[in-house]
């Protein structure tokens, strides 16, 4: 009799949690409803293709409109053309292409005007232009280094300078104005700093900057790529790594992060577990991880070409990557 009422009192009780356990289930495996941000302008350097292209298909979904920045007005022409096929967007007027060149000042004052005199106002700025230099140092020019610096480094602190005030004035009037610096946890050091001590100044004024350091993703950028020392061995590592699912990141799968982490206003993020693991063992060991990458250097990529005079004393190269994107140096033994 005991156990029978036992079971009595307890069946109900089991029934009850297998009920909520299903109901909370049921949640998990609903679709979260698409946060939207109908009404806001982003806009995107780098946005006629790769990741700037990946991004402008899933801000313009969340109802945003989109000011696309590239050099290339053909390329732009052609991403207008696959956003509104794939009805990313709800018309075309919600898609103002402007071409520029980002490494002049003028031109980035300029367009970010245009842009706010378009839409009215702009309240999410992704600086994800940038270049590819691939080689060793004993291979490189000055000339590569000034190009990746003005396009890299430069071009994003002039869209921002340039987009600034307009998103101070917005900030305090509708909230969650937002800067997003596609930078790298190997390469782009002015541009990480500058995106970290942005947070820590705006964060309290309403601006949220949020520094992105992606690892390798598959851009199709390799393409684009400037290459020198033995390129066709510098072409064959880069293009094999930019490639392999393994290695590196689908742009969907990383403008799926990037989204997400605006959303949720937050300071740095990585896209790939490899950079995520690289990021917290170069803070925990950061000579064991230099000695790590100065082998991996020597004994997987390709040594300096052998037409040029090779000052003595150079041995280890050093990869960095730039937004899925990478730039090949070498560093004193």
């Amino acid at each position: 009799m005991k156990t029978s009422r036992a079971i009595l009192l307890t069946t109900p009780i089991l029934a009850g949690v297998a009920g909520i356990g299903a109901i909370a289930a049921a949640r998990l495996l609903m679709p979260r409803p698409e946060k939207r941000h109908r009404g806001r302008v982003v806009l995107i350097t780098g946005g006629s293709r790769g990741l700037g292209l990946a991004l402008a298909h899933r801000f313009g979904r969340s109802g945003a409109k989109l000011v696309l920045v590239s050099r290339n007005s053909d390329e732009l022409t052609k991403a207008r053309k696959t956003l509104l096929a794939h009805k990313a967007v709800e018309h075309p007027d919600d898609i103002l292409l402007l071409p520029a060149d980002l490494t002049d000042a003028a031109q980035t004052t300029m367009l970010v005007d245009y842009a706010v005199g378009f839409f009215g106002h702009i309240d999410i700025l992704i600086n994800n232009a940038g270049v590819i230099e691939v080689g060793p140092v004993e291979n490189q020019s000055i000339a590569a280094y000034r190009r990746a610096m003005a396009t890299n480094f430069f071009a994003a602190l002039y869209t921002t300078q340039a987009a600034l005030p307009h998103l101070l004035h917005r900030a305090p009037l509708y909230g969650n104005a937002s800067i997003i610096n596609i930078a790298s946890i190997g390469g782009k050091f002015a541009l990480v700093g500058y995106s970290q001590g942005l947070h820590a100044e705006l964060r309290h004024k309403g601006i949220r900057v949020t520094t992105v350091c992606p690892g390798l993703m598959r851009t199709g950028g390799e393409v684009h790529a400037q290459y020198t020392g033995q390129t066709k061995k510098e072409q064959r590592w880069f293009k094999l790594a930019a490639k392999t699912p393994i290695i590196a990141a689908s742009v969907n799968h990383a403008a799926n992060k990037i989204y997400d982490a605006v959303v949720e206003g937050r300071a740095e993020i990585t896209i790939t577990p490899q950079a995520w693991l690289a990021a917290r063992i170069a803070g925990l060991a950061p000579e064991t991880t230099q000695y790590l990458v100065s082998l991996a250097n020597e004994f997987l990529l390709p040594a300096a070409a052998a037409d040029d005079q090779t000052p003595h004393g150079f041995n280890l190269k050093v990869s960095t990557h730039v937004a899925g994107k990478a730039f090949e140096s070498k560093s004193p033994a």
